[in-house]
């Protein structure tokens, strides 16, 4: 990595966090079978929702007005769900305006109904669903936060965020001061990254699992599945002379675009190859030689425990 992040980084944890990061992971039902809890998660929480509120949720999409949410959460004083109910019922329409205006000059059409779906939304979602989550996954989260913030302390900026997002990198662009890494459970392998103003916010996959009995991972697992494919295989011999678009890797593939882009997210998934982003857009795809160094390691490591 030759590039230079010039911004101020953080690492931030709260339940909140991992509220709406369930919600998200909910919501977003094209990633159903790729998360690493499972599309029968989905279905086991559909099962505890009212018909109501699964019809409501079934009408939620992940649109500009769900991103908005997201930057109501971050610039929440509080620590939890029903911090967060309390601050948005004392904010008039005119105080969302405002606090939204320094990172976003775009609005819901109507605040008011902005504002009241929201708190219907998280209000019933914390009920129904996460209010009842395993403590663990919250006690986790705060682990890796305070881990993280020690390392931060001792690594270099470009590299902290190389290691701690599993192989992102966040271009220096003019106007970019703040980048908020924000660890979270239910979305693992993906990623949510929202750009407001000079903040970039990046929730990453935290790589915490429960009820591991092998010696492998469930990401080192992957890393590995993710290998026994040609296509892959060609992408990663590629990428070896220097970083490409998505459509010059798809020329090189000689495949459609749907199949090379669900190639692309598997490595990235398995952490195989760097994805580049100005802002919010994933410009660019190189090759990240040291995960395939890790996965030789750890698989020898697993090998000889026999």
């Amino acid at each position: 990595m030759d590039h230079h992040l010039d911004v101020r980084l953080d690492v931030q944890f709260k339940p909140l966090y991992e509220a709406i990061n369930s919600l998200h992971t909910y919501i977003c039902r094209k990633s159903h079978k790729k998360i690493d809890i499972g599309a029968s998660w989905a279905h086991e929480v559909r099962r505890r929702l009212t018909p109501e509120f699964a019809s409501l949720l079934d009408q939620s999409e992940i649109d500009f007005a769900w991103k908005l949410t997201y930057l109501l959460v971050h610039l929440c004083p509080s620590e939890d769900v029903d911090g967060f109910l309390a601050w948005l019922e004392g904010m008039s329409a005119g105080d969302l305006y405002e606090l939204i205006s320094p990172y976003s000059q775009q609005f819901p059409e109507r605040m008011g109904e902005f504002r009241a779906r929201t708190l219907t939304v998280f209000a019933e979602w914390n009920k129904q669903y996460f209010k009842e989550t395993d403590p663990a996954i919250v006690e986790s989260l705060r682990n890796e936060e305070r881990d993280r913030k020690r390392a931060l302390t001792r690594m270099p900026p470009e590299e902290f965020v190389d290691q701690t997002t599993n192989g992102l990198i966040f271009k220096s662009t003019p106007g970019l001061e703040q980048l908020v890494l924000i660890p979270q459970y239910h979305f693992q392998p993906m990623n949510v990254i929202y750009c407001f103003g000079g903040m970039t916010v990046c929730h990453y996959a935290a790589r915490i699992y429960f009820n591991e009995t092998d010696f492998l991972s469930t990401h080192e697992y992957r890393m590995i599945r993710c290998l026994g494919e040609r296509s892959r295989l060609k992408i990663l011999r590629y990428l070896h002379n220097g970083p490409r678009t998505f459509i010059e890797i798809v020329r090189h593939l000689q495949l459609s675009k749907g199949i090379t882009h669900d190639h692309l997210s598997k490595l990235r998934m398995a952490g195989l190859i760097y994805a580049h982003f100005e802002g919010e857009s994933l410009t660019e795809y190189s090759l990240r030689p040291k995960a395939l160094e890790q996965m030789q390691s750890k698989l020898m490591a697993y090998i000889r425990q026999a």
